[in-house]
């Protein structure tokens, strides 16, 4: 056969090119698709494809007449971040604590099948707006005059698919248009313009963190005193007072501007960007205004009397994010039931998951050096490229451990800064370490290795009697930890572990599972003050006496240490306070 029959065909002026042989033989392939699909009776329909829709953008114009909305956190957080925006010119509110009628519009306006804290929080968005509704304000005034902001992410989890359910809520809610803004885990936010209405700079980011990090270390001291207080009540009258003192001073403090002669020059030139940065940089390390007020702040909570002499067990609480991080319907409001129950919490941070996001993001470049030059085919012996691509894989280890330390080292001045007994960041290394052979630390979705490595970390380090996993029902990367955790608690006889999934419904199931296993940890913290009793030769009414008799060791602030094999606090307590009995008593005999 002729190559000509492929590239041509007959016409009125002779011979015409048509393409070459492959076109010739798609077409002929499409001719017997067609036929085939006639005889078989099926229609071919035109393929539509999804577009994300068009939003309208939220513009610096409209920043003075615009809401920012936002929620999720505790309302420890929430009300310091609110403080934080308002600092930097921006009209926000804070979204309530999800209730079960979030829950229910949720399950109403969204798609099924999504997990627990989808439910919860795009309900609670139009639940809210709702409210607004009631309150006089028509839909299209909510849409022009209120805008949504949230965490989103990618992964093997449907967070990633948060920002479209709140899209299809809103749409079948009647509240089609309004704005969500979706603020990635890497990324940033989404919004390309330069005249955005939401300035991610670095003054944006300082003051989330600091109100974050602030956040966690008053969180984390309410919980250790809460259980202790002789005056039912007192500690969440301490703390709505604190928490007001110190919305009022992140929302009086005011980003680092360049001033003075100096600074109006340097604004001038080149290097007004640079000083600017470094300026903002060297206020946050070295400024005190909030360790000011955190100082203010331990001395409200240190006014509080305590008796550490009351044998509770202590739980750690660990699992998913949100469902570890919520106050409300969304976990059971397990933490007051723990509470309630005679349980210690100890609440996880939110600092632990921004370290383990810097914490991967160091291991991926670790783990990707040499890929480029793989990619490139660099031979061995360009020395020059091969030099370039190390550098360049140091200097961004270099930064991130930069970070790292720096963001550290501001966490645990807080720390100090509120009596240091808020307990400090957990090493992400040794997390790595323990969860690793069981987990791999390389794989990615929710809190990846960390439940696992909490679970040993806190267990051997003698931290907590018990810990307790909160997650959603059916959410995917916890349900592989829980697999895993398997082969733990087989591994690790000792230790009390409770995975709950949380949901809409189940409240008196979920707490009747926690009972059960809270029960063998309050045998083990009483078992373990018997041993310290018996340890010291002292009883427990002699310890109280003595307590009575120093009014500093009815504080919240006094620090005691940690011992080995010790785990309660009350435990703890007694045998510091054993230990100085025999001091007093040793100086008393010297002194006759």
């Amino acid at each position: 056969m002729s190559t000509t029959l492929f590239n041509s065909v007959p016409d009125a002026h002779g011979l015409v090119q048509i393409g070459s042989r492959e076109e010739w033989l798609r077409q002929r392939l499409e001719e017997e698709r067609r036929r085939l699909e006639l005889e078989a009776g099926l229609e071919r329909k035109p393929v539509q494809h999804f577009h994300r829709p068009v939003e309208r953008a939220f513009t610096r114009s409209q920043r003075d007449k615009t809401t920012l909305l936002f929620g999720g956190l505790t309302w420890k957080h929430e009300k310091l971040v609110h403080g934080a925006f308002e600092s930097l010119g921006y009209k926000c509110e804070v979204v309530p604590v999800p209730n079960k009628r979030a829950f229910q519009l949720g399950k109403e306006y969204g798609n099924n099948g999504q997990c627990n804290p989808t439910y919860f929080t795009v309900g609670n968005l139009v639940q809210y707006l709702q409210n607004l509704e009631e309150k006089g304000l028509t839909k299209q005034e909510i849409i022009d005059r209120y805008v949504f902001l949230t965490a989103g992410a990618c992964g093997p989890c449907r967070f990633g698919m948060y920002e479209a359910e709140y899209r299809l809520a809103l749409r079948n809610s009647g509240f089609d248009g309004f704005r969500v803004m979706l603020f990635q885990q890497s990324g940033g936010l989404d919004q390309a313009e330069a005249e955005a209405g939401l300035e991610m700079n670095l003054d944006f980011f300082l003051g989330l963190l600091n109100a974050l990090n602030i956040g966690d270390v008053v969180n984390d001291v309410a919980y250790q005193i809460r259980p202790f207080e002789v005056n039912p009540g007192e500690t969440d009258r301490v703390l709505d007072e604190c928490m007001d003192l110190l919305h009022e001073v992140m929302k009086a403090k005011r980003p680092y501007t360049l001033e003075g002669r100096f600074g109006d020059f340097l604004k001038k030139t080149a290097l007004g960007g640079t000083a600017a940065f470094l300026g903002k940089f060297l206020d946050q390390l070295y400024g005190e205004d909030y360790t000011a007020a955190l100082r203010e702040v331990r001395d409200r909570f240190n006014a509080i009397p305590v008796d550490r002499t009351r044998v509770k067990p202590i739980v750690k609480i660990t699992g998913e994010f949100w469902a570890q991080t919520t106050e409300g319907d969304g976990n059971f409001n397990m933490f007051k039931f723990l509470e309630k129950e005679g349980a210690q919490v100890l609440v996880e941070p939110i600092g632990t998951w921004i370290m383990y996001m810097i914490h991967q993001a160091k291991q991926k470049v670790k783990d990707e050096s040499g890929l480029d030059l793989i990619a490139e085919n660099v031979p061995k012996w360009n020395l020059k490229r091969r030099v370039a691509s190390r550098l360049n894989t140091q200097q961004k280890i270099a930064k991130l451990s930069f970070a790292e330390a720096v963001f550290k080292r501001e966490y645990h001045k807080l720390v100090e800064a509120l009596g240091g007994i808020a307990h400090h960041l957990t090493d992400q290394y040794e997390l790595q370490r323990l969860g690793h052979p069981f987990y791999n630390s390389r794989a990615g979705g929710g809190e990846g290795h960390l439940e696992v490595a909490k679970n040993i970390y806190y267990s051997n380090k003698d931290l907590c009697h018990m810990v307790l996993s909160l997650k959603p029902f059916g959410c995917m990367p916890s349900t592989q930890s829980d697999g895993a955790q398997s082969a733990v608690v087989s591994q690790y006889k000792d230790m009390i572990f409770l995975p709950v999934e949380t949901s809409g419904e189940g409240d008196v199931n979920a707490h009747s599972r926690v009972q059960m296993a809270l029960g063998e940890a309050k045998v083990r913290a009483k078992n373990e003050m018997k041993a310290v009793l018996e340890q010291t030769g002292v009883t427990l009414e002699e310890v109280q006496e003595f307590v009575a008799d120093h009014p500093e060791m009815q504080r919240p602030m006094y620090r005691y240490g940690h011992h080995k094999g010790i785990v309660g606090t009350a435990a703890s307590f007694v045998l510091h306070a054993a230990e100085r009995m025999k001091v007093e008593r040793r100086e008393t005999v010297c002194v006759n």
